[in-house]
């Protein structure tokens, strides 16, 4: 069984404890450990240690793609219709505070709960890749000259935004709480809760209709400095993504008293309301369909995603059967293969080549 103490030395900020044993293999846990000082050896969940991995092979900084190309159409009277600019602009607005809220969550909140020392390697992995995403969009918004004040205040200005931040704020609750500790079943529940609300829906089912449109513009050769960045960030999400449904379902097997029928029924429930959150901005961002979408097949493809997420974490679907209105986003959601299908630096990325996606 894990070693438990008391909540200090399972931050890894307790005292040290002379002469007492090693750590074995089996005194590690995803959640309620010793975890001494973050000891990483021995390695318990490889799983773990191969996603900090694959994280750091995709390495990537913005300011690597040139923005020339985009700058030029976007300045042009005739480039860009009101309606693509006006997806473009409020999918901006959602992503550039989105990846600072999920920063916010992992740095405060998941690594000082998560116990598990190789499992926290890779969150200090993805909180630098969340700093990197929100770098990309201050470096678009700077390269296109947008109104900074409009981009970075769509969370509380625009309402199909708001709503969303604040539906996951509901869930960041532990984070004003200096007085939260794991340790019970009703504590644990509410940190799995957390888990649940910022890897899956949040990274694992609102990104998912802004990358549909911004891959889109780039597969027709429009604003491909912007469309290569967000397949840059598309691949980090879905290590973020399967990183935190194995960490649910590895808690889940630890701790089966957590994933009782009620438990089951109340995550349904907000993969549901998330869904329909989701559907609402997709017709916001789309009042009137582009670039071969439309809002409608929008719904349809975050009824697909919503029920991919129960079958992920052993769940019954929210919805009926729902097919990909997008199958070519399959490919790039995925990342079955290197090569990107609309052509741009990232399958000559070096490190981006060394990764094995399966």
């Amino acid at each position: 069984m894990p070693v438990t103490t008391n909540s200090a030395d399972t931050t890894g900020l307790g005292t040290i404890e002379r002469g007492a044993g090693r750590v074995q293999v089996d005194d590690k846990a995803m959640i309620n450990a010793r975890a001494d000082v973050n000891q990483l050896l021995p390695l318990k969940y490889q799983w773990a240690w191969d996603k900090y991995l694959a994280g750091c092979a995709n390495h990537w900084m913005p300011t690597e793609v040139s923005m020339q190309a985009d700058i030029a159409l976007w300045r042009s009277p005739n480039g860009l219709t009101h309606d693509e600019r006006h997806t473009i602009k409020r999918n901006l607005g959602f992503f550039a505070t989105s990846e600072s809220l999920v920063a916010n969550n992992i740095v405060l909140a998941v690594y000082r709960h998560l116990t598990n020392p190789e499992c926290r390697q890779y969150l200090l992995r993805q909180a630098f890749e969340e700093a990197v995403h929100t770098h990309t969009f201050q470096y678009i918004c700077e390269s296109l000259g947008l109104d900074e004040g409009e981009l970075f205040n769509m969370y509380r200005e625009v309402p199909s935004i708001t709503d969303k931040a604040a539906w996951a704020l509901n869930y960041t609750q532990n984070l004003e709480d200096p007085d939260f500790h794991t340790g019970t079943p009703a504590a644990d529940q509410a940190f799995l809760r957390d888990l649940v609300a910022f890897y899956v829906v949040f990274e694992g089912m609102w990104f998912y209709t802004g990358f549909a449109q911004i891959l889109s513009f780039g597969r027709r050769n429009k604003m491909v400095g912007i469309a290569e960045q967000y397949q840059y960030i598309l691949r980090d999400e879905s290590i973020h993504l399967n990183f935190g449904i194995d960490s649910i379902n590895q808690i889940k097997i630890e701790n089966p008293h957590l994933w009782g029928e009620d438990f089951q029924a109340e995550v349904r429930t907000m993969l549901g309301e998330a869904c329909e959150l989701e559907v609402a901005y997709g017709r916001d961002t789309m009042p009137n369909g582009l670039l071969g979408l439309n809002s409608e097949q929008c719904e349809q493809y975050m009824h697909f995603i919503t029920n991919r997420r129960c079958a992920q974490l052993g769940l019954a679907p929210v919805f009926g059967p729902a097919e990909n209105p997008f199958p070519w986003m399959s490919e790039a959601i995925d990342l079955k293969k290197e090569k990107n299908f609309f052509e741009t630096r990232v399958t000559e990325y070096a490190s981006g080549s060394s990764l094995d996606w399966d």
